[in-house]
């Protein structure tokens, strides 16, 4: 990997907090909790890895996290993913977790929320790493359970910035999810959903039209409408894409197939995040390196996909221009500039 992607400043804002549970951690946080799980060692859970589509992948991804019971648990999640990410020059990281997906199997939300925020806050004072948090509702539930989630969210509004919508995309259309978000946003929340990762090109301009998201989680599906990816350029509207996931999940057939250059080149504000990068083998540099190696895509482009990710993150005015500074001038060292 050159020095370049190595040492680059990034921003990550689509990363799902249970996706980052590496087996090791798995099955030591099984062996304290007194867990059991179907699977020998942590070599055969990473050979499971194997997934053909979404739900595939969902299935193990919920079975993984019965391991998550304390507080600890959820800390120890959380900092381990953030401990990598700052050794990968992460500098702000815009963070996902599925309170639905604990509270289901009776891990109380303050249990989940409070181990997740005090991971964050360890990693603001060590490494002054900046973050937000943003809770997903499960998509594949009924919208019933994600307006509970939203009040049991009530006592935690400071911990929280945003909701997003995630899980299984097919037959569970933005329109499913219109009156949570409407009480989303009369509560001051920031609005994100996951759209054109498996679901058609409608689900995007649904998600912005009737959920009216600011950003679009995954959303390559929008390069099979040249309309839609001039609206999306014109209005900047984000596109958080997940390279490695979607070669994992057989999103694409291979990275050469990806259309992030093409929607980068369109002028779209496309950005570089892992996902899940425990069950898709890669964080944020290894996605940086496989579209490099996989899509041929420039250092320049490369440069200009990570100032579109502080574009597109919340914080505020003057910390962006700040790390837009960073990344610039981390270009000028090796003589290379934007392509905007």
């Amino acid at each position: 990997m050159s020095a370049f992607i190595e040492q680059l400043p990034k921003v990550e804002l689509h990363l799902h907090i249970e996706g980052s549970l590496e087996p090791e951690l798995v099955f030591a946080l099984a062996r304290r909790n007194g867990i059991t799980l179907n699977y020998a060692d942590e070599s055969a859970l990473r050979a499971a890895y194997d997934f053909h589509d979404l739900q595939s992948f969902l299935d193990i991804y919920y079975a993984g996290m019965s391991v998550l019971q304390t507080e600890q648990d959820f800390f120890d999640m959380t900092y381990a993913y953030l401990q990598r990410a700052h050794g990968e020059h992460v500098r702000h990281t815009e963070i996902f977790f599925d309170p639905q997906a604990h509270t289901d199997r009776g891990v109380p939300f303050s249990v989940v929320i409070t181990g997740i925020h005090r991971a964050l806050e360890q990693a603001r004072h060590e490494w002054g790493m900046s973050s937000r948090l943003i809770m997903s509702f499960l998509r594949h539930l009924p919208e019933e359970s994600a307006i509970e989630t939203l009040r049991q969210a009530e006592p935690f509004h400071p911990f929280l910035t945003g909701v997003g919508l995630d899980s299984a995309e097919k037959g569970n259309p933005p329109e499913k999810f219109r009156r949570v978000y409407a009480l989303a946003r009369e509560q001051g929340y920031r609005l994100v959903a996951h759209a054109g990762e498996e679901g058609p090109p409608q689900y995007i301009r649904d998600a912005l039209a009737l959920l009216q998201v600011e950003r679009i989680d995954h959303g390559v599906a929008a390069i099979e409408d040249p309309a839609l990816m001039d609206e999306l350029a014109e209005a900047r509207i984000p596109l958080t894409v997940c390279p490695l996931s979607n070669l994992k999940l057989k999103v694409v057939n291979s990275m050469a197939d990806h259309p992030m250059a093409r929607l980068l080149q369109a002028g779209l504000c496309v950005t570089v995040n892992s996902d899940d990068p425990a069950y898709f083998g890669g964080y944020m540099n290894a996605n940086y390196l496989a579209l490099q190696r996989g899509l041929g895509m420039s250092d320049a482009e490369l440069l200009q996909l990570a100032l579109n990710g502080v574009e597109a993150c919340w914080l505020s005015p003057e910390e962006k221009a700040l790390l837009m500074r960073d990344i610039r001038a981390h270009g000028e060292q090796y003589g290379i500039y934007p392509v905007r």
